[in-house]
């Protein structure tokens, strides 16, 4: 047998019999410890099960690696699949892919709830534990036909990927079969680091019109230790999950009655609100915005023109026949700042006209995504256009990148990057088609964050319809990346709405670029963040109860009501409870709505005219002169500080 020569890694260059496995020269080189779980042959991911036939490069694929996590995700979810198919027979498997963290398979079957996702997750173990060979097989198209024949949506996926006239792969694990590219891991035994986390309602093909599905989410990793990590940042992130401390604050509800995605803010979520607005408000005045209000809904022909119809037309709600024309609810307010920038003649010395707005839109999101106020139907938005000229673009970039790390700093946020998303040509359906301003545009972005060092990554399909931007995106504490800010840069509504100014010499040009940013994201969305970054324990600009003042017993109702009074005036909130109740459970009633401080009310503190004050730290200062506290919170609040400075920590 003809012998080849295998470079593995560093290593120098191993002979082999012709024939020898990826896997073989692995382990042979590396060791049986070598936490692999595919190899990269010639620069290609391959099982380790793949017949090594010439002279070729060899490189271990690890498990801890990007590359060997999504292969390992994916034979999870693989794993997932022939559990749910032995103890459903009736289910039909469609698509499971890896995901961040984890992965998921959508299957057409009843829905199932916690006890069944348990017993799902027993029998994947109880397969792990066979060690079950995981082969791949080609197969020529009418062999997979009559494979997958009792299956009509792996049939609609091999009509939309692989056609009529080839075949494709297969990986068998036992009596488990499923139609794959791979590369997959070679035997069960390697998927012992996983759990299912939960379910949830999809649609094929994210279509509403199609077949429902229930969604089975899991997670996968290559170590016991690395499960364990992720499990405490799960167990963690419940703590601070804002659905759970919304519901304990009492800041929003949602209500079947009003629907899905519809949130109401309540009283205190409301003070939250408006305190992050009144901020912005501020803000935007400082950099010279003018603010205005636009309708909820407009005519059909303004989004043809601004070209969200069709572009956008998913996002949508259905039109609205009226007497007088087609109606949508407005999804974005872009449109209608741009009539009001073209309202009258502007002239070079309007601009940039900065347009600013806290208007609510209106997104159809599916049903099955909708959760708590991350992903919602009706959004408060802080909005804004600046309509400059090219030579302003830079300047005013450069302004809200500033805008959005003054924001972040004051709400605490650290763990945030820039990324200049841009288009890409390969799905030139999903953006204008102009494209000499596609790279005229991302050009000048491109040398703009340069210019500012502002370090950035680059994202290629992530620009929006009309233009390139700026994402600034924010990892959670459990290490999801989410889009918080956008900043973005338009060039076609230039043309669409005849955007002009009469320049210096007083002719008219049609050069005014359109900027769109919403550095606080959309109020839910923010409000949403900030609850889980804080888990409920806002800074005290921001608390809902800022002090929740508690009197010990009835005789000291007098300085407590005394005390209110003063904090009320210096425009401090605060809250009395001078009921009958312990000491001890007016501290564990109050402490769910989590107020910055608790003043506590007492013989020593009536005598003296002083307070004690306990932070939610629980450190505590006693006998505080009254006028000392109220000028400490009032400095505090003003300076919009992240820190509960009153009360030194423990």
């Amino acid at each position: 047998m003809p012998m080849i020569s295998v470079d593995v890694g560093a290593e120098a260059a191993h002979e082999y019999a012709a024939g020898v496995t990826a896997g073989d020269v692995i382990s042979n080189v590396l060791g049986s410890k070598h936490g692999a779980v595919a190899g990269l042959v010639d620069g290609i991911e391959r099982d380790f099960s793949h017949v090594l036939e010439t002279d070729c490069s060899v490189e271990p694929v690890l498990g801890e690696s990007d590359a060997g996590l999504y292969i390992l995700r994916h034979s999870c979810a693989h794993l997932l699949a022939q559990a749910v198919t032995q103890l459903y027979p009736d289910a039909q498997p469609t698509i499971g892919p890896p995901i961040e963290h984890g992965f998921y398979y959508d299957f057409h079957m009843d829905p199932i709830g916690d006890e069944e996702l348990r017993a799902i997750e027993k029998r994947m173990k109880a397969l792990v534990k066979q060690n079950l060979t995981i082969e791949r097989e080609e197969h020529g198209n009418d062999t997979l036909r009559e494979m997958f024949g009792g299956n009509p949506f792996k049939l609609e996926i091999m009509d939309d990927k692989i056609g009529h006239d080839v075949g494709s792969s297969a990986y068998r694990q036992g009596d488990f079969v499923d139609l794959c590219r791979g590369p997959h891991v070679p035997s069960t035994a390697h998927l012992r680091w996983f759990r299912l986390t939960s379910t949830s309602q999809a649609y094929w093909r994210a279509d509403s019109s199609r077949e429902s599905l229930v969604r089975i989410y899991g997670m996968c990793y290559p170590t016991k230790q690395a499960l364990q990590e992720r499990v405490r940042q799960l167990e963690e992130a419940a703590k601070r999950d804002h659905k759970k401390i919304g519901k304990e604050m009492e800041l929003y509800m949602i209500d079947e009655l009003i629907g899905k995605g519809l949130p109401v803010w309540l009283p205190n979520g409301e003070i939250i609100k408006s305190e992050i607005e009144r901020f912005a408000v501020e803000t935007e005045e400082a950099y010279g915005y003018v603010r205005v209000t636009t309708p909820v809904l407009a005519k059909q022909q303004l989004f043809e023109t601004s070209g969200h119809l069709p572009h956008y037309a998913d996002s949508m709600y259905p039109p609205m026949e009226m007497d007088d024309g087609t109606y949508y609810l407005k999804a974005m307010n872009c449109p209608m700042h741009h009539l009001v920038y073209s309202n009258k003649k502007r002239s070079y010395r309007d601009l940039p006209l900065r347009i600013a707005e806290y208007g609510t839109v209106y997104r159809n999101e599916l049903s099955g995504t909708l959760t708590g106020l991350l992903r919602v139907r009706m959004l408060s938005m802080n909005d804004a256009h600046i309509y400059c000229t090219l030579d302003q673009v830079a300047q005013e970039f450069a302004d809200n990148i500033r805008m959005v790390q003054d924001y972040y700093a004051v709400f605490g946020f650290e763990d945030y990057h820039f990324q200049l998303s841009l288009w890409d040509p390969e799905k030139s359906d999903k953006y204008i088609d102009q494209p000499e301003n596609w790279a005229a545009s991302e050009n000048h972005l491109r040398q703009i964050m340069d210019d500012l060092g502002v370090p950035y990554i680059e994202a290629v399909g992530e620009a929006a319809f009309y233009g390139p931007k700026v994402d600034i995106q924010f990892t959670t504490l459990l290490g999801r990346e989410e889009s918080m800010s956008t900043i973005q840069l338009d060039f076609a509504a230039k043309g669409r709405f005849e955007l002009t100014y009469m320049d210096e010499t007083g002719v008219e040009n049609g050069e005014v670029f359109v900027i769109h940013r919403a550095p606080l994201s959309t109020h839910e969305r923010f409000v949403a963040f900030l609850i889980e970054h804080w888990a409920g324990n806002f800074p005290t600009w921001l608390s809902p109860v800022q002090v929740q003042v508690i009197t010990i017993s009835e005789k000291h109702k007098q300085h407590a009501a005394r005390v209110a009074e003063v904090l009320e005036q210096a425009g401090v909130r605060v809250r009395v409870d001078d009921s009958d109740s312990t000491i001890g459970r007016k501290i564990r009633l109050h402490r769910t709505l989590r107020p910055a401080y608790m003043v506590i009310i007492g013989d020593e503190e009536s005598e003296s005219g002083t307070v004690s004050i306990r932070a939610r730290s629980g450190g505590q200062r006693n006998g505080v002169a009254l006028d000392e506290f109220v000028a400490d919170i009032f400095a505090e609040i003003t300076n919009r500080s992240t820190e509960l400075g009153i009360v030194p920590p423990e």
